[in-house]
């Protein structure tokens, strides 16, 4: 059952991805972020989106070049967490990494390496009250000391009317909606796309790839009932070996099957929040 999730989250887009994978929808989104710049050709911009490194589920990052610039998006769903900044950065060093390797560029030689500036941020469609606006690596983490390292992430919640990170957040909170009135079935879907479409969201973008779209939001629904299943045995084993280390080897097992991290293991298994840090001192000890 294991590999059989790591098999279908491992090769999976989001809507997101999926949508953004696509220049002339990309293009649109520079637009937004920067519409000092206006219209940007699509020509000019490169889609250098990374895969299977930092996702533990479906894809949700996206990162292109334009005019100079790297940006880096990654879409938080259901959790915010200022850990955001940490994954951005990470891939930022992959990309520049990548983009290194490609140019055969010389970080050894003594001339100056020309590297496109970079742009981190945080696309949140969660119900959680977010503000806008700018996290730093800084202010999270230091308490506002300098360090020798900055990494600031902008979070956008909306967008201005009308624009594609506009329709993109209203798209998820149509989803969010049908979700509470039809559970996760077929017609969900099918409502989300038919009100988005007679509603001018994401419109084009639904009417030309309908179909890949609902394969793509089906088959997220096929992924949850599996790890849940899969969860639910890892509980019961927990229990019958005796609370403590019954936890501890599920969360063992989790992480090595579910290639999660220590944190998303105990998170998914809902350990106590009074527990948590023994746990986490535990796995780490023994990593």
């Amino acid at each position: 059952m294991a590999e059989s999730i790591l098999v279908k989250r491992n090769v999976k887009d989001s809507v997101f991805t999926n949508l953004f994978q696509h220049p002339k929808y990309v293009a649109q989104l520079y637009e937004a972020l920067h519409p000092e710049v206006g219209a940007v050709p699509e020509e000019r911009i490169e889609i250098v989106t990374l895969k299977n490194i930092l996702t533990d589920s479906i894809y949700n990052d996206l990162g292109f070049t334009v005019d100079g610039r790297l940006v880096v998006l990654v879409e938080a769903q259901s959790t915010w967490t200022v850990n955001i900044i940490i994954r951005g950065l990470m891939y930022l060093v992959q990309t520049y990494q990548d983009y290194i390797e490609k140019e055969q560029l010389n970080v050894y030689g003594s001339s100056k390496l020309t590297l496109p500036k970079p742009e981190l941020y945080v696309i949140y469609t969660g119900e959680k009250k977010v503000d806008e606006g700018y996290i730093t690596l800084s202010e999270e983490f230091f308490g506002g000391e300098q360090s020798a390292l900055e990494v600031r992430v902008g979070v956008i919640t909306d967008g201005e009317q009308g624009d594609i990170i506009n329709q993109y957040v209203t798209f998820t909170k149509i989803y969010t909606e049908q979700l509470k009135k039809h559970g996760r079935t077929r017609e969900a879907i099918e409502e989300t796309i038919n009100i988005c479409k007679d509603e001018n969201v994401l419109k084009e973008y639904l009417s030309s790839h309908e179909g890949e779209v609902h394969d793509i939001m089906f088959s997220l629904f096929d992924d949850e009932q599996i790890l849940n299943a899969t969860l639910r045995d890892y509980e019961k084993k927990g229990r019958e070996e005796g609370k403590a280390e019954g936890i501890l080897k599920t969360l063992k097992s989790m992480m090595s099957s579910l290639h999660l991290t220590a944190e998303q293991a105990i998170n998914a298994a809902n350990v106590p929040e009074n527990e948590r840090k023994a746990y986490m001192s535990k796995l780490q000890s023994e990593a």
